[in-house]
Formats: C-alpha cells, sequence, structure tokens
C-alpha cells in the first residue's frame, strides 16, 4: 500500500527546498499549458458550429500555397546548353566543339589518361560506392588512404576529406563557430562561406575586401567592446575566415597581414585555398607554400577536390584534435553518403601526379600570366583577377544597370560559343549572396592552353565585343 502522507511529505519537502525562481518558473509553464489547452478548445468550438455550407465555401475559396514559385521564362534553368562529349580542354556544346575556358580542370587532369586508368580499377575492385556515411559503414580503405596522404602532402598532423566540395567549408564553419561567437569575414567569399556563416547563426562582422586597414578597425571595435564586458568576452571565440584567390574576384587575399592581425587579436583564422591547391607554389600546396608562410599560423585549411585534382569532394587539414572534431560535428561528413571509391582513388593518383610532375605548377602559373597578359588589351571587357590566379573575370569597360549588363554578357557568352570557345557567365543568387558580384563572365585557364590557343580566345572576344557592345 501507498503511505499518503509520507507522499505528501516528499512533495512539500520538495517545495519547501526549490528556489522561488524554479517555483515561478514552474507555474508560469502550469499556466501557459493550461492556456493553450483552452485557446485550442475556444478555437476548435469556432469550427464546430459551422454549417455544411460554410465549410465548403471556405474549401473552394482556399487556395494552396505553390512548392515552386513562378520561374521567369528566360531563367537559364529553362534552356541549358547541352555538352555532348568528355569534359577537358575540348568540349562539345550544342554541337560546337569549343576551346574550353569555362571548366575549373586547371591542371588538365580530367583527361590524364593514367588517372582515368586508376579510377576503373577502382571501380572493378570496390563498385560505384557504399550508399553510407563515413561514421558507419561507408568508409573504404581509400578513404583513409586519401586523408592520410593529404595530411602528409600538406605537412598537417591530420586530414578529413568530404564527399561534396561545397560542403566542406559550409560544414567546417559551423562544427566550431556557434550562435554566440563572432566571425570576421571579407565581404566577397563565396556562397559556400556564407552558407556556412548561415548554419553557424554566429555574429558575422563583414570587412572590406582585402581591406585590412577596415579589418584591424573592426578588430579593435570588437577589442572596446570586450573590455567592458570581460565576463562576456571569454565565452565569445573569435574567427577570420578567408579564401586563398576569391572565386568572386579572382584576387589573392593579403595572407601575412591577416596572420598578423590573427596573432594581434587573437583570432582562430580559417582559409579556403579551394583554387590555390594544386596551383600556387613550386609544388602545388597553395598560397601557403607560395608566399612562404607556415601551416601552423592558420587553424584550418579547406580545398576542393573537384577543380585541380579534378575529382570531386574536399578536405581540410589542420592539429588532430581540431580534425577530430569534424568527425563528429561536420554535418557534410556525419550525414553525406561518402566519396565513391573510384573518384577517391582518382584524388589518390592526382596527388601522386603532384609529387612526380612538379612542373605541372609552374605551366599552369606561367598559362595564368600570359592569359592575363592577353587579355587586359581587350578595348570593350577589363579583366579582373590576379596575374597567376587560374580563375579571372571579364566586365563591361562602360557601366551599366545590372539588368543591361546580364543581357550583354549573355550575348558575348552566346556567339563566342557559336565561334568555338566555350566561356560561362558568372551565376549568383541575387536575392541570397550578401554581397553580389557585380555580372562577369569568369575565364579559367587550363595549363594545356596554347599560345595560339590564347590568341584565339582574344581574337574571339574582341570580335563578338565590337558586334555586341557597338
Amino acid at each position: 500500500m501507498v503511505n499518503m502522507p509520507y507522499i505528501i511529505y516528499e512533495i512539500l519537502d520538495i517545495f519547501h527546498k526549490a528556489s522561488f525562481f524554479a517555483l515561478s518558473l514552474q507555474a508560469a509553464l502550469v499556466v501557459l499549458v493550461i492556456w493553450l489547452i483552452l485557446h485550442k478548445n475556444k478555437s476548435n468550438e469556432k469550427t464546430k458550429n459551422l454549417s455544411a455550407g460554410e465549410k465548403a465555401a471556405i474549401l473552394a475559396n482556399w487556395t494552396p500555397e505553390p512548392l515552386v514559385g513562378d520561374t521567369p521564362l528566360n531563367h537559364p534553368a529553362l534552356s541549358p546548353r547541352l555538352v555532348t562529349s568528355r569534359v577537358g580542354k575540348r568540349i562539345t556544346v550544342e554541337g560546337q566543339d569549343c576551346l574550353n575556358l569555362g571548366t575549373h580542370n586547371y591542371l588538365g587532369l580530367l583527361e590524364d589518361q593514367d588517372i582515368q586508368e586508376d579510377a576503373i580499377r577502382s571501380l572493378k575492385k570496390y563498385g560505384v560506392g557504399s550508399c553510407g556515411p563515413r561514421g558507419f559503414y561507408g568508409t573504404v580503405d581509400v578513404h583513409l588512404e586519401l586523408e592520410e596522404k593529404l595530411a602528409e602532402f600538406m605537412n598537417m598532423e591530420e586530414a578529413v576529406v568530404y564527399s561534396y566540395g561545397f560542403s566542406t567549408i559550409a560544414s567546417a564553419i559551423p562544427a566550431y563557430a556557434k550562435r554566440t561567437d563572432i566571425c570576421f569575414v571579407d565581404e566577397e567569399v563565396n556562397f559556400a562561406i556564407q552558407k556556412g556563416l548561415d548554419a553557424s547563426r554566429s555574429t558575422v562582422i563583414y570587412f572590406r575586401h582585402n581591406d585590412m586597414k577596415d579589418l584591424e578597425d573592426k578588430l579593435i571595435e570588437q577589442s572596446i567592446k570586450d573590455k567592458k564586458n570581460p565576463k562576456k568576452a571569454a565565452r565569445t571565440r573569435k574567427f577570420l575566415i578567408a579564401e586563398g584567390i576569391y572565386m568572386n574576384t579572382g584576387e589573392m587575399c593579403p595572407l601575412a597581414e591577416l596572420i598578423r592581425l590573427r596573432k594581434a587579436y587573437k583570432v582562430r583564422f580559417f582559409l579556403d585555398e579551394s583554387i590555390t591547391f594544386g596551383t600556387m607554389g613550386a609544388t602545388g600546396r597553395g598560397l601557403t607554400e607560395h608566399l612562404n608562410v607556415d601551416r601552423n599560423e592558420i587553424d584550418l585549411i579547406s580545398a576542393s577536390l573537384e577543380w585541380a585534382v579534378a575529382t570531386i569532394g574536399g578536405f581540410c587539414v589542420g592539429s588532430s584534435f581540431i580534425v577530430d572534431h569534424q568527425r563528429l560535428s561536420g554535418l557534410g561528413y556525419c550525414f553525406s553518403a561518402s566519396c565513391p571509391p573510384l573518384l577517391t582513388q582518382a584524388a589518390l593518383s592526382a596527388l601522386d601526379k603532384f609529387n612526380k610532375h612538379p612542373e605541372l605548377f609552374s605551366e599552369i602559373q606561367e598559362a595564368s600570366r600570359k592569359v592575363q597578359k592577353k587579355l587586359e588589351n581587350l578595348s570593350k571587357l577589363t579583366l579582373r583577377g590576379n596575374p597567376i590566379s587560374p580563375v579571372k573575370h571579364l566586365y563591361l569597360k562602360e557601366a551599366k544597370s545590372t539588368k543591361a549588363e546580364v543581357t550583354a554578357m549573355s550575348d558575348i557568352v552566346e556567339k563566342c560559343i557559336s565561334r568555338g570557345l566555350c566561356l560561362v557567365n558568372s551565376q549568383y543568387l541575387g536575392h541570397i549572396e550578401k554581397k553580389c558580384p557585380r555580372p562577369s563572365i569568369r575565364i579559367t585557364v587550363n595549363r594545356l592552353l596554347s599560345d595560339e590557343d590564347i590568341v584565339f580566345v582574344y581574337e574571339t572576344l574582341e570580335s563578338v565585343c565590337k558586334e555586341v557592345l557597338c
């Protein structure tokens, strides 16, 4: 039998020991639950008394919201350009054989026969893929080998491989930065970084593109706020996020200055080397090698495997305790199916090429310089980008409205394709981007470009621009 007096005594003892705040909170929750129940009943009473005709009228007048909003008739997705060949230095677009300056195949490894044969052997051994995340049954031995090789290549303690390039930095940022933290970010960062910042829900402070004075002013301003509230400052982590070469501008970040500010103001530094990995430095190890910067000065380096390496996925390298954290907190690592083994093997084969053929990197840098020097002479377009960057942007010299510039750029690209030169317009989500860049044609350089190819690019662009922009 239950001893009722004892139970009452225990309940009274709990109330006696509980704080006033706890009792107040519990009482407020009880009142809220009662109010919600009564309010729900009142709402139900309103609909209970409706006649059959009134209910039918409500249903007849109800219009469901469309799953997808109206799409403009001129939207690019409604008229895609069809590619009917393997992607490489040359590509067939809508039946037209073109020189390809629209694919991020900087080193030309998409056409490498040895890598293709290695991938085919891997396909025969492992099949297409595991169809599972890395933490469950998605890890194959080639994944572990690739992580080991990447860490060794970058001379860092550990690496973690993601199965999708976009999700690499977009997952790495929210794995560390949280709601109470602060991120100092260049205003021209790519969309993947912006999505990572959104997912982190941290406070984002944008500084002007490559403007170190503006960044330092914002860091000083934050330091003054921290001194006024040291308890809050002790709980707030600060991050600095930049790209080695910015996808949206083709310009190189002032890495030495960023590291100086990182030390002076004690912030954590993340660097996305998606464009610079495999293109910069004497051995392709990125901007840190090109500028002779110690990689240990950077807390986390990320890069895509989808460009210079010519496969899919991405990776992060850093110290063991930093990288290990992503295996439990990086959403793109935890919940995405692992990279197919054949494409992981392609990355391993590409890294082997990096080690055996360092001339690849001097060739892409030289090709980028030649393209820069030639396209700077265009009469109707302005070129933007670092001379050795494989990514460059062309803008109209005479500024127009955004709509007029988009139309003009699209016309130029269409005519160039019809004459055997494949280019692409830079595509942005204007209503979502933090700072939507000016419309441009994005040029991607391939190390296989000959001098004759570069002259052809210049002459085609010059001729088409005179027709379109007359």
